[in-house]
């Protein structure tokens, strides 16, 4: 019989410590957590805003040549639509962020003359039935070098929807 000896293990076949591999997984789930932070609030600060007004689109360099999305008031008399190209062009009026009678905003910032006037063009589109005077169009797209503001989306809120707050005065002028 073959006699069996043991022998201690030397530091080359001891078992190796867990304590290096396990701080390459702690610092990766850092490393993987600050990403996901990092992503969350950088889309959080640049999504915050739904979009931007005709002034600040007019009056900010940091928009040039971005895509935007923009808010105004529809200008009915301006409204001109060419059925054959699909190309509707308009202006939109400057109104505010925030305001608590949308339809008194819309009928003051398109009735305004010194409300500052933005020049829409937008292709490859039908007229939406509810392009009409005063209504809120919400438009993505860029501002042009010659000022016209060229969008890629349109969103229309239709004014008729707020008719009830509609000043007296004006349902005299609209004969509504």
């Amino acid at each position: 019989m073959a006699e069996m000896s043991w022998e201690k293990p030397t530091a080359s076949t001891a078992p190796k410590s867990f304590g290096g591999e396990r701080i390459k997984f702690v610092v990766g789930g850092l490393l993987l957590l600050g990403a996901v932070v990092y992503l969350m609030i950088s889309g959080t600060i640049g999504g915050a805003q739904y979009f931007i007004t005709v002034d600040q689109l007019v009056t900010s360099p940091e928009y040039a040549g971005q895509t935007v999305r923009i808010s105004g008031a529809v200008d009915g008399d301006t409204i001109v639509y060419d059925g054959e190209n699909l190309i509707i062009d308009f202006t939109i009026a400057n109104i505010p962020l925030e305001t608590t009678d949308l339809a008194l905003t819309l009928h003051n910032a398109v009735n305004d003359p010194s409300a500052t006037r933005l020049n829409v063009h937008i292709e490859g589109e039908v007229k939406p039935d509810l392009l009409q005077h005063e209504a809120q169009a919400i438009l993505t797209g860029t501002l042009g070098a010659d000022g016209t503001f060229n969008a890629t989306e349109l969103l229309l809120k239709c004014p008729s929807r707020y008719e009830e707050s509609i000043p007296e005065q004006a349902n005299a002028e609209t004969g509504v």
